[in-house]
């Protein structure tokens, strides 16, 4: 599991990259902005750690330029900035979880081992469709009678999960969990945040994203369109 590290700490940036070496994991690190976007651009890696305040570029610009690149790696932000806006403002920007500095080393590892087993789909099939709607589970895109909706990629995670679970109720920290790590408040306000957009998108071109709410319990997908 290859892990790239953009922190601009030289003795945190050690300590992560020995303690996730130990641990088995294949790590590269920078402590420089434009150089760590170029390398998760052009490199395969799993998961990146990501501090905000970097050298040349800051990280959340990082996390923008990867995200509409479309690369398919697990991002968790390591920072300093401890507001709930600046977590809900990493989450939104499509972060897959936020830990706030001074951490654990221990939740960190664990917080990883998480972002590695969440998002795998039982679907064997290329889409899932409703209606005229349609998931593309390899474009991952959403498509309105063959219309891109254009969802974030935080957006799109909502969706594929509760597309890939029709007939279940998913709470809102099983979404949380495959959303972004977390349980807590900010996590379940991002929820509705991506939701809320996706519905306004669907709307927009001319259909009803069929995910309901059951007050108290969570989201389901109505399929009977």
């Amino acid at each position: 599991m290859k892990v790239l590290i953009i922190e601009d700490s030289t003795s945190l940036r050690r300590s992560l990259r020995v303690g996730l070496s130990n641990l088995g994991f294949t790590v590269d690190d920078t402590g420089d902005g434009s150089e760590g976007l170029s390398m998760a651009l052009a490199g395969n890696y799993s998961l990146l750690v990501l501090d905000l305040m970097l050298p040349t570029l800051s990280g959340t610009a990082i996390l923008k330029a990867i995200r509409q690149a479309n690369k398919d790696i697990r991002v968790l932000i390591l920072s300093a900035k401890d507001l709930t806006e600046d977590k809900v403002d990493g989450l939104l920007n499509g972060a897959d979880d936020y830990l706030t500095k001074p951490f654990s080393f221990d939740e960190l590892h664990v917080r990883l081992l998480c972002l590695m087993r969440r998002g795998s789909l039982n679907v064997n099939d290329s889409s899932i469709n409703i209606g005229a709607i349609s998931l593309d589970l390899h474009l991952k895109q959403l498509k309105c009678g063959g219309a891109d909706a254009n969802l974030t990629p935080n957006e799109y995670k909502v969706v594929e999960c509760l597309f890939s679970n029709q007939g279940k109720v998913i709470s809102p920290e099983k979404l949380s969990e495959y959303l972004a790590g977390q349980y807590d408040a900010v996590a379940k306000n991002s929820i509705e945040a991506h939701l809320s957009s996706a519905r306004k998108k669907v709307k927009a071109l001319g259909f009803d994203l069929p995910i309901k709410t059951k007050r108290g319990f969570g989201y389901f997908v109505e399929s009977d369109l």
